[in-house]
């Protein structure tokens, strides 16, 4: 389906966390676990940027469970246990009490009924969030870039991403709301990209114009999408 300004579009893919919901839904609500364990979170942190920037292709967990290790000052093992137990099963809780942004999973369902491919691509396993709030049904692929090897911005999630979905990257719009891993980074690979920002940085960021739609609502990008398909 070809869209003005964006050429041919195949496939919408979303980021998750920040994206399909308000990511301070989680942070007011993980604040206790924060602090519970706050000297484990500000070393995931740094871990973490530095996984950002490293092109992987195989054995992720094992340098992640190491570098933490070593921040943590225990065996590869432990820290692997510690990753689970506060990072992927200790969040997983949260995620049903958080109500994701409105209009999200009706846009998506307009997508599919136009013909378009769904897909999800985050950062953290896509199954950490259950069912999705319904939007996972809806979905032809979903990935964690971690299984893949590589963070973003790194090409390499998006390129694997295309791929799985049987298009050529130009042809995926990619919705995020982190102008330097999901803007960037889909570029970087030869998506279109959407950046979902407030209504402030859409009105006087000066990134604005690098992304192909800055939106700060999914009213607001259903209108700009099926307003051009009409």
């Amino acid at each position: 389906m070809r869209i003005e300004t964006l050429g041919e579009i195949k496939a919408v893919a979303f980021d998750i966390d920040g994206t399909l919901y308000k990511a301070w839904k989680l942070n007011t609500r993980m604040a206790f676990h924060f602090l519970r364990y706050n000297r484990f979170f500000l070393r995931y942190g740094l871990t973490r940027r530095k996984l950002h920037h490293r092109e992987i292709k195989e054995h992720f967990f094992e340098l992640q469970a190491g570098l933490m290790a070593r921040h943590l000052k225990c065996t590869t093992e432990e820290a692997k246990e510690k990753l689970d137990r506060i990072v992927y099963s200790g969040l997983k809780k949260f995620f049903p009490k958080i109500r994701p942004c409105r209009g999200v999973k009706e846009f998506i369902e307009h997508l599919k009924e136009k013909g378009f491919k769904i897909a999800l691509l985050s950062d953290f396993p896509p199954e950490q969030k259950g069912d999705i709030w319904g939007i996972k049904d809806l979905c032809d692929v979903a990935l964690g870039t971690e299984q893949i090897g590589a963070l973003k911005p790194s090409p390499e999630p998006f390129f694997h991403l295309a791929e799985r979905l049987g298009v050529k990257p130009e042809e995926i719009l990619y919705v995020g709301n982190s102008f330097k891993y999901d803007v960037m980074g889909s570029k970087s690979a030869g998506c279109k990209s959407a950046w979902f920002v407030s209504g402030f940085t859409k009105r006087f960021s000066r990134k604005r114009n690098v992304p192909e739609i800055v939106f700060s609502s999914y009213k607001e990008l259903e209108k700009y999408i099926f307003e051009r398909l009409n």
